[in-house]
């Protein structure tokens, strides 16, 4: 097996120049008659791409397996970067968390070696073969590719003073930041959900902190602007400064001026308002819509692409109940990899997991299953379970025209929002996860002292 951690994937010196099945005896091209792949390359090493690896020999794959990263480190699980910043200064390797040994499952690993073009046959061709161009100049022809390249956080033009927290080594920078510098004046751009969590872990640990967010209250696109108002007070009791409402006018590395005029100077800034599909490589070669995605079916492949496959964080996959499902989702990362893998080597496929997110931050956790709007906004009315602000609650998300709360009291669920109620998680889940739209007694899923179980209508 090759394998190649080293950084500098330009060196001439290593710069490979065969191909995937290159150790093995010369194979004929697949023909119409050939239904499933004799070699894969994974494009992405991350939790998407090392369970990708592990679903093809799970399910009985034999052929050559490359799998290409660009951190130069073996998969590692990204959540506990920001939720245990300082609790978990070594990262969470997927060998040792889950199991998952790329090293030992993969026949080629080059971890520092990314995709930077893919040439497929395209629109019209039943059947061919797929080639990959890395950074080092290697070309790779396979029968099939699985792209699994994560995202990438967005640095708007004039930021680049500003720090992100996306990979090990931005963790790295930020942990020693924060440990050497007591009461660091940190300013954190963005109230979404890494926002948050950096602010109350910064917090936690001595660091003066101002989290300044342009919409009108946290988690606003994620969540809506409704349910976002009731986290606004989480940050103050956790000692962190919240401005709502207020755009961003430049920043520098010593400071952040706002449209408003005020100027909040600062030891370390820190961009944190979103993240995109890391998909530019492939502009020109796969369809891509407005934010980067690249548009799958419900099993992950590209349509009129024969041969390529998208999941996690690059990918808009349809879903039977939720409809056009855009990534970002641990879920995704986590799940969707069994169902592309299945579909290509023709197994009988597994249900379709909801989307999940998992936050824990300034001193709550919070589970959101579901899409509460396919534009990213709160989608139509909100019911309410508990009371926000005094104990665990929920938010359920309705999915109607908007008329009003139907007659009989029942609507069809789109999303739940859980806070503080982590028994609660794994019922949901399931409820969610059924394959069928979650429809409830809305009065009854309302009430705290009804199990949510016993307010599923029909």
């Amino acid at each position: 097996m090759n394998v190649r951690t080293d950084r500098t994937p330009g060196d001439p010196a290593t710069a490979p120049t065969t191909s995937p099945g290159a150790d093995a005896a010369p194979r004929p091209a697949p023909g119409p008659e050939d239904a499933h792949p004799r070699s894969v390359v994974v494009v992405g090493a991350g939790l998407a791409g090392a369970q990708t690896v592990a679903a093809l020999r799970a399910h009985g794959f034999a052929g050559h397996v490359t799998l290409l990263g660009a951190e130069g480190v073996p998969p590692y699980d990204r959540p506990p970067l920001s939720k245990e910043l300082l609790t978990r200064p070594a990262p969470v390797w997927l060998r040792d968390d889950i199991g998952v040994d790329v090293e030992k499952l993969a026949d080629d690993v080059r971890l520092a070696d990314p995709a930077t073009h893919l040439a497929s046959p395209g629109p019209g061709a039943s059947h061919g073969p797929v080639a990959v161009t890395t950074a080092s100049g290697a070309r790779l022809e396979t029968d099939a590719v699985v792209v699994a390249a994560g995202s990438e956080p967005v640095r708007p033009a004039g930021w680049e003073s500003a720090a992100v927290l996306h990979t090990v080594d931005d963790a790295e920078r930020l942990r020693g930041a924060l440990r050497e510098r007591p009461g660091l004046r940190l300013v954190v751009v963005g109230a979404g959900w890494i926002g948050a969590e950096l602010a109350g872990v910064a917090a936690g640990a001595g660091a003066d902190v101002t989290v300044v967010e342009a919409a009108a209250s946290p988690l606003t696109r994620q969540l809506g602007a409704e349910v976002g108002a009731h986290l606004a007070p989480w940050y103050a009791a956790a000692g962190v400064r919240l401005l709502t409402g207020v755009p961003v006018a430049g920043v520098r590395s010593d400071g952040v001026a706002l449209a408003s005029g005020q100027d909040l100077p600062a030891d370390l800034v820190l961009a944190a308002v979103g993240a995109r599909p890391a998909t530019r490589w492939l502009a020109g070669s796969l369809p891509l819509d407005a934010r980067g995605s690249i548009l799958v079916d419900g099993h992950g492949a590209v349509p009129g692409h024969p041969g390529v496959w998208a999941l996690g964080d690059v990918a808009s996959r349809a879903h039977p109940v939720f409809g056009t499902v855009p990534g970002g989702h641990w879920s995704a990362a986590l799940h969707d990899p069994d169902t592309t893998v299945r579909a290509m080597l023709g197994v009988e496929p597994a249900p379709a997991h909801a989307p999940y997110v998992f936050s824990q931050q300034l001193g709550h956790d919070l589970a959101l299953l579901g899409v509460p709007a396919d534009d990213g906004a709160a989608h139509g009315p909100v019911v309410w379970r508990g009371r926000p602000g005094d104990g665990p609650w929920a938010a359920f998300y309705l999915d109607y025209d908007g008329a009003g709360v139907p007659a009989d009291g029942v609507a069809t669920v789109r999303a739940a929002l859980l806070v503080d109620s982590p028994r609660d998680v794994g019922g949901v889940r399931r409820l969610m996860n059924r394959g069928e739209p979650l429809r409830l007694d809305l009065a009854r899923a309302a009430d705290p002292a009804v199990r949510l179980k016993d307010a599923v209508a029909g």
